[in-house]
Parts: C-alpha cells; sequence; structure tokens
C-alpha cells in the first residue's frame, strides 16, 4: 500500500453509524402538519403513499443501470399538485425553498441515530495529514452534507461526491472517477474504504482502484466473487496497513 496517494471513504455505514425510519407515522404527520402550514392539506398517509410512489416512478423513468431519486424534486411535485391560492400567495423566496425545507424535515424526523464510528475522528486526523481524502456516497445532497458537518467531517473530505447530485448511485464507476479526477490521482493509486461489497468493494475496483470492505454489518458483505484488497473491523486497521499506525493509546 505504500503506493497510495489519495483514500476515498463510504459514508453512511462506514464513517457514520446512522439508523433511519421513513415508515414511521410520526414521519408523514410531522411533514402533513408542516404542509398545513403552506395551505397545503394531506394527511399522513396520502404523504407516505405519493412520496414512495414518486420515488419508484422517478427511478422507473431514469435511463441509468442504477437510478438514483431527487428528493428535493419530489417535494417539489407535491407541493406543485397541491398548491392552493394561499400556497401561491405565500413570499416567491418562501416557496422556492419549500422543497428543500420538506427534504430535510422528512430527514430530520426520521432519523434514530447518527454518530461516528469508534476510532473514526482520530483515524482520519492521522489520514488527512498525509493524504488528500474525499467521500463518495449514495445520499441526497439535502441532508448528505450536513450530517457530515454535524459529525464534524466534513472539513476533512474534498471532493464529496453525493449520488443524489447526478441521478445515478454506487457501483456506477462515474461516481468513483469524480471523486479521482477532484482528487487529481489515477485510480490505481488510490483507496476506496466502504461496507458493501457491490457498491463499494466491487465499484471501485471496477473503476481501477483498491478496497478495503469495512465488517460493519450494514452492507452486503459477499458479491458474486468479488474479493476485497482487505477487510477491517476496526478503523485504525487502515493505519497499520497504510504503515501509519501510531501508538493504540493515543487512539483510545
Amino acid at each position: 500500500m505504500d503506493d497510495i496517494r489519495a483514500i476515498v471513504f463510504d459514508v453512511n455505514g462506514t464513517l457514520v453509524d446512522i439508523l433511519t425510519d421513513e415508515h414511521d407515522d410520526a414521519v408523514h404527520r410531522a411533514v402533513g402538519h408542516l404542509l398545513t402550514y403552506q395551505g397545503i392539506d394531506v394527511r399522513r398517509g396520502r404523504v407516505r403513499e405519493l412520496y414512495h410512489a414518486y420515488v419508484d416512478q422517478q427511478r422507473a423513468a431514469s435511463g441509468e443501470e442504477h437510478p438514483e431519486f431527487d428528493a428535493v424534486a419530489i417535494w417539489a411535485r407535491i407541493v406543485d399538485e397541491h398548491a392552493t391560492d394561499y400556497t401561491r400567495s405565500l413570499p416567491a423566496g418562501k416557496r422556492a425553498q419549500l422543497p428543500l425545507l420538506l427534504a430535510e424535515t422528512y430527514r430530520g424526523v426520521s432519523r434514530r441515530r447518527l454518530r461516528l464510528y469508534p476510532g473514526v475522528r482520530e483515524v482520519l486526523d492521522e489520514l488527512a495529514a498525509r493524504f488528500p481524502l474525499a467521500v463518495v456516497t449514495d445520499a441526497q445532497s439535502a441532508w448528505a452534507r450536513a450530517e457530515l458537518q454535524h459529525v464534524g467531517l466534513l472539513e476533512l473530505f474534498d471532493p464529496v461526491v453525493v449520488s443524489g447530485d447526478h441521478g445515478f448511485r454506487k457501483p456506477d464507476g462515474r461516481l468513483f472517477r469524480r471523486a479521482l479526477a477532484g482528487l487529481g490521482v489515477a485510480p490505481e493509486h488510490a483507496l476506496h474504504v466502504g461496507d458493501d461489497m457491490y457498491r463499494d468493494v466491487h465499484g471501485a475496483q471496477s473503476a481501477g482502484m483498491r478496497a478495503v470492505l469495512f465488517s460493519s454489518g450494514r452492507g452486503r458483505d459477499t458479491w458474486g466473487d468479488t474479493v476485497p484488497d482487505h477487510v477491517i473491523d476496526d478503523h485504525r486497521e487502515l493505519l497499520d496497513l497504510l504503515g501509519l499506525a501510531p501508538s493504540r493509546t493515543t487512539l483510545c
């Protein structure tokens, strides 16, 4: 691993231990209540039905092999289709920001847990002092960067490649290549770390990168004949792999 010049990370299930429940009635009730203040009366059952139907429709209409949805566009459609005269009388700036506010509210109310895995911050600080770091994550811009900011990691990564910005998800190699272009390194000199054998390991290796599987139990641990270059159970093992490991006492 002595020729690695940059490291790319997945986020959820790799760096961040996150749990959401988007099927909880409380999520759709909260969004429905928010909509009433915009002059829109859509009950929680209908909110759930519309949101998930429009996600499915977006993906079905995509020409991509691994389609991603656009949460803000979905909420914009719901608002447009149910707008009243009161909704249309709202200040233009408020109307323009409403779909993003709804996307953020939906995510925020559904979130049950958001925290770093043990040792992540310390390991990333060690790595950031020696390598440029990037993120490739299957997520929505409405919340991906804000969640990285919340756990104190956003400033460590450049670029942050979010699938929701591009309309396709991992393992599509274009996402990895965007990260590599931003880092300015060739794929053979980059390492990807993720928790899913298909989306992360297969995806990164198909793009010419080496790949480490972090065994968090969140992603698939097998995919066909895909074999990761390394498997780790603790992020501090990355420092060992890269020949950078400080004493364990400094990381505890």
